[in-house]
């Protein structure tokens, strides 16, 4: 927090911007990787958070924090046999059979195989203890936000404050299994007709609070693909069928799946999409979902000024954000969703723009965006491993046509254009008298203009600054240079300090002005394409 606070300020309390260059800040991205891991389950699920919050970290960090996989070794089976028994009973009694080796093993809970009634299952039981660990750690999450937030500025504070809400009330969900079970059927039911998505069932017999047992569905790891190449599944079918299912879950149900990478997601031998585990999971209410779909269109369409539109009432964009650059990034955003290559120097470009203001940033993430937001950037890592050439807008674009969103949208816009053309004619009819009127005034002499300059960004302000310290820096520089000649050393000695006040004043002048961007973009396929070159 100290150096990041200096970054803001060089000397903490006064003075510019410390420049931060990028291998500083994926030096410190390793060490809170390394802080995170010491400290355990709770703090390995806030990491996992963090790497989808661009609004809250640099680009350096989202990237080392995206490589933590919320795999943690099992807790021993003696312990974990406590909590299975005390919610369920004798083991023995229960189930024919019970591996007591764990198949997997994370923060918050461990899945064991079985079988009930001759048939395989899969039972996830919570950590031994781990509700009152999680308690704890809340506790400093929630002590040390304060300060926190003193060292940040208004749009991350904002975006702290959500995920610190987020981050508790997500965690809870996550520990308990009804409410997962309940999530669960939910979306199942949601894609009962659909024979690409497989959902594994609830066995309610044997589930509880701290236990929940499914339907063992086997199935190849989602980013396996030499395994998936191997047994002759279309990856490019698969990412589509991946990114259609969350399109309907986010726009049409309302309900999803929240943690889509690649360890809760398999393929069937069929080319079928199996979801695992649905502790992580949300709801969408109708206002974002009509927001969404407006989001999507506007992309389909590459109309730049309705997505910006889109992006600020929905609140992740602040209106304050420099629309000319947004619209720039947006450009490159849909090049790079579209699969296209993107030219090297306009991305310098923009980030020449956005490089000298490090840690303000236009992007904030209100609380109930802030899962979709997870989804939206895990599933677009999963499907770029499946097929990098995946062509994102394309599938968005005929889901959208196929549900009738786009021909809806058509229509507004054709009642949206009628209605303008019909104010049109009418002001058109009411515009030959007025301008007659004008014109008789005009040759009356008798016509004044009012202008007023709106100047929020203070340009006019810095300017009169710059043009004052400028003239008074060339008065005192000549006068030094006359004094001197006149034998005036002591005289001259005052004008040269004096001249050396006014350069730093006019330096810093210069200084202060910056934009409005804190973090480089980042474009997904591109990197992706750069790290497999370098492997």
């Amino acid at each position: 927090m100290l150096a990041y606070a200096r970054d803001r300020r060089r000397f903490l309390l006064f003075g510019s911007r410390r420049r931060v260059d990028p291998e500083t800040r994926r030096r410190r991205a390793r060490t809170l990787l390394e802080s995170l891991l010491t400290l355990g389950p709770t703090f390995i699920k806030l990491g996992q958070l963090l790497s989808t919050r661009p609004d809250v970290l640099p680009p350096e960090y989202i990237d080392e924090l995206a490589a933590l996989q919320d795999e943690v070794p099992p807790a021993d089976w003696s312990a974990a046999k406590r909590v299975l028994e005390d919610e369920l009973g004798p083991v023995e009694s229960r189930f024919e059979a019970f591996e007591t080796e764990a198949i997997s093993g994370a923060s918050l809970g461990q899945v064991y195989r079985a079988r009930v009634d001759g048939d395989p299952v899969a039972v996830k039981v919570r950590r031994p203890e781990i509700e009152s660990l999680v308690e704890a750690d809340l506790r400093v999450v929630r002590w040390s936000l304060p300060l926190l937030l003193y060292f940040v500025d208004e749009s991350r504070a904002f975006s702290l404050e959500n995920l610190a809400d987020e981050f508790a009330k997500t965690i809870r969900e996550e520990m308990d299994y009804e409410r997962e079970a309940t999530m669960l059927a939910e979306i199942r039911s949601n894609f009962a007709d659909d024979d690409r998505i497989v959902i594994p069932g609830v066995v309610e017999s044997h589930s509880g609070p701290r236990v929940l047992t499914m339907e063992y569905v086997p199935g190849t790891k989602i980013n396996d693909v030499e395994t998936l190449d191997r047994k002759g599944i279309d990856r490019s079918r698969v990412a589509e069928t991946l990114q259609r299912a969350y399109l309907q879950m986010i726009i049409d149900d309302g309900v999803f799946h929240a943690d889509p990478h690649p360890g809760n997601l398999a393929v069937t031998d069929g080319g079928a999409i199996i979801f695992y585990d649905f502790g992580m999971s949300g709801r969408v209410d109708e206002f974002v979902q009509g927001k969404i779909v407006e989001f999507y269109i506007a992309v389909a369409n590459q109309d730049i000024d309705a997505i910006l539109d889109a992006l600020i009432e929905v609140g992740t964009l602040s209106p304050d954000a420099d629309r000319a650059v947004m619209a720039e990034v947006m450009e490159l955003a849909i090049q790079d969703a579209r699969g296209q290559e993107i030219e090297q120097y306009r991305v310098q470009q923009i980030v020449g723009q956005i490089e000298d203001s490090i840690y303000e940033f236009p992007f904030r993430l209100p609380k109930n965006l802030a899962l979709v937001l997870r989804v939206a950037t895990v599933v677009e890592g999963v499907c770029v491993t499946l097929d990098e050439d995946f062509d994102f807008i394309a599938t968005a674009t005929d889901y959208l046509t196929e549900q009738g969103y786009r021909e809806e949208s058509i229509r507004q816009y054709a009642e949206q254009t009628g209605r303008q053309l019909r104010e049109s004619g009418e002001s058109l009819t009411r515009l030959a008298p007025k301008t007659e009127r004008t014109l008789d005034r005009l040759d009356r002499e008798n016509l004044y203009v009012r202008v007023g300059v709106e100047d929020s960004e203070g340009v006019f302000e810095a300017l009169a600054k710059r043009l004052v310290y400028g003239m008074l820096l060339t008065m005192s520089l000549f006068s030094m240079g006359v004094l001197y000649a006149l034998g005036a050393p002591e005289a001259s000695i005052v004008a040269a300090v004096l001249s050396a006040v006014l350069l730093v004043q006019l330096y810093r002048s210069f200084r202060d002005g910056g934009g409005s961007l804190q973090a480089k973009p980042q474009f997904t396929r591109q990197n992706l394409r750069q790290r497999r070159r370098e492997e």
